[in-house]
């Protein structure tokens, strides 16, 4: 132990995390502390100002459940998590672009036949999604399994909806052996992120808007294949 100053309280943290086994996880720690260390010092953060970031984290988890991710949809917000997808999955050549998973993917999706109609919004325009996986050749893939979901017409996730009882404008389909996959949808429209927590705060602070174009989520894996999600 040391005594401390903001010269050396970091190397002394380090001293202390020295002892995880994992040698992963110890250099993980490792470069958080000093960046997060560098971070405070090169700012010359106030304690006022960290306790405001603190109650701002405290307030994504709080309001976060298994339905609402609000901490993914900081990270997202953050530019993170695109960042993290193309480091652990760069896209080369022919690939698809990668993209985040967002906060409104859930666990729940059902297993449906080519042909489903994913959503019971009797609002919405018909959509119907005609889409072929291929590999970077160009040849077709088969049973790659497809998870796929969105918003409905009014820009709106089922999981925003109090009443809601189980999955709608989600399904998980599998492509046929030409590559081939379709299923029933709606037409995607703009939306924005829910206004009603710590992430749509922050955005107005910093003087960005909450709204997203109208998309479609997919999820592809198949095995020895890299998992996409677009």
């Amino acid at each position: 132990m040391k005594d401390l100053t903001t010269e050396n309280i970091t190397e002394n943290v380090h001293a202390i995390n020295s002892q995880c086994q994992d040698p992963r996880t110890r250099y993980i720690f490792e470069r958080l502390v000093s960046h997060l260390h560098d971070f405070a010092r090169e700012t010359r953060l106030s304690t006022d100002e960290w306790m405001t970031g603190l109650d701002f984290l405290t307030d994504v988890g709080t309001i976060s459940t298994d339905l609402r991710r609000e901490m993914i949809l900081l990270s997202d917000t953050l530019g993170l998590s695109a960042l993290i997808d193309s480091i652990d999955h760069p896209r080369t050549g022919k690939s698809t672009e990668g993209t985040v998973l967002g906060p409104f993917h859930t666990h729940d999706a059902k297993e449906v036949e080519n042909g489903y109609a994913i959503h019971k919004d009797p609002d919405g325009t018909p959509l119907l999604v005609l889409c072929t996986v291929k590999d970077t050749e160009g040849n077709p893939l088969g049973d790659v399994q497809i998870d796929v979901w969105e918003g409905d017409s009014h820009g709106n996730y089922d999981v925003q909806y109090p009443e809601r009882d189980g999955p709608d404008g989600r399904g998980i389909l599998f492509s046929e052996q030409d590559g081939t996959f379709w299923f029933k949808a709606v037409k995607p429209v703009s939306y924005p992120i829910p206004m009603d927590g710590p992430v749509f705060n922050m955005l107005q602070m910093l003087g960005r808007h909450p709204n997203r174009p109208g998309h479609v989520h997919f999820l592809l894996k198949k095995d020895s294949f890299d998992p996409l999600i677009t």
